[in-house]
């Protein structure tokens, strides 16, 4: 006869994973390239044991290393955004502005790119010159050169038209080490502007959507940004720009990273009316959703104002809002306080809402 006795199983909440470890994925999903939990995953369990060095480990937006005596910031990216041109700049744009940003946020003052050209057979010439224009325009702006590149082709149907890589250098001043494991409890959270255009923007034009008012993306360099916070509080703790999985997803970074808990107010999270149309017509959120022009900075309480005001006095931090602080309470997690009063865990997302925004 069967054993019909009950036994009680403990139950380990810190066990649970979803969606399942990387070793039970055989092969890539698009949600490894989204920035969310699959792609931290992808980096933990793959890249990381692959190339593992302390330098790495780091996880920032850029690495800094000391080459000759001089503190280097490196970054490199790719860029596969569907469609090419989208309101408000192209992936001409984003290839600069990207790579520019992700050294900002190390407190490089961004010097030199690389630009690799991946092109479909088929290709019209007058769009990859388009394409290559944008990327001058947008170096120039940024106040850096593009000194060295490639080009490779592949065939028809192997590709979407046109893919970016770059890699950028920049020189990181003496006493400026933003990074997300410095972030500490009494810490203010500052974002410099409205977040979620460009992830609207290319959705609008990607699915032929109309939201009552047109949605332009943010993208911009945020170089000379950080320059201006940095004046006024060399010691800035940490510095990211919400690009995949948005808001949510950096300020969940660096509440990991530095083993603090983070809360923010959500109605304090500036959001343009058309992109909150937007998001309740999609059924997203908006701290989700990304963003190219714009980034989040964790300050010390003391230096808070004079930021904030030196943010708000540069065209691209003119609408720099307080949205939160670090606390000591719940490490690792990120809490959004609801304009009902109650609050919410913000979790890191699988992937990404929209994915092929960048």
């Amino acid at each position: 006869m069967a054993d019909t006795t009950s036994h009680t199983v403990p139950v380990d909440p810190t066990a649970w994973s979803c969606p399942v470890p990387l070793r039970d994925h055989p092969v890539v999903v698009t949600g490894h390239g989204g920035g969310g939990a699959l792609s931290a995953e992808l980096t933990e369990h793959l890249f990381l044991p692959a190339y593992g060095n302390t330098v790495l480990a780091a996880m920032a937006d850029s690495a800094t290393v000391t080459l000759g005596g001089a503190r280097l910031a490196f970054s490199t990216d790719s860029y596969v955004v569907r469609p090419l041109f989208f309101p408000g700049g192209s992936i001409g744009d984003l290839a600069v502005n990207g790579t520019v940003n992700d050294l900002a946020m190390s407190g490089a003052r961004p010097a030199f790119l690389s630009c690799g050209f991946i092109l479909e057979e088929g290709v019209e010439l007058s769009v990859v010159r388009r394409v290559a224009e944008a990327v001058g325009t947008a170096a120039a702006a940024a106040g850096v050169q593009v000194v060295t590149g490639d080009t490779k082709v592949v065939e028809a149907g192997h590709g979407d038209g046109v893919y970016l890589n770059t890699s950028g250098i920049g020189l990181v001043p003496e006493g400026v080490a933003p990074c997300p494991q410095r972030a500490v409890p009494g810490d203010v959270v500052i974002v410099s502007g409205p977040v979620g255009a460009h992830g609207i923007a290319i959705m609008s034009v990607r699915e032929g959507l109309e939201f009552g008012a047109d949605v332009v993306s943010d993208t911009a360099p945020l170089g000379g940004l950080v320059e201006a916070m940095l004046a006024v509080a060399p010691d800035l703790h940490a510095l990211r720009d919400p690009t995949r999985g948005g808001l949510a997803t950096s300020l969940h970074e660096i509440a990991t990273a530095s083993g603090t808990g983070v809360e923010i107010v959500e109605r304090d999270v500036p959001v343009p009316d058309a992109v909150s149309a937007a998001c309740g017509f999609l059924g997203l959120d908006p701290l989700y959703v990304a963003n190219e022009g714009r980034l989040v900075a964790f300050v010390p309480r003391d230096r808070a104002d004079a930021v904030l005001a030196a943010m708000r006095a540069y065209p691209h931090g003119s609408g720099a809002a307080v949205i939160g602080e670090c606390v000591a309470d719940h490490p690792g997690l990120v809490v959004a306080r609801t304009s009902l009063g109650g609050t919410r865990v913000v979790d890191l997302p699988l992937g990404e809402q929209l994915p092929r925004i960048c």
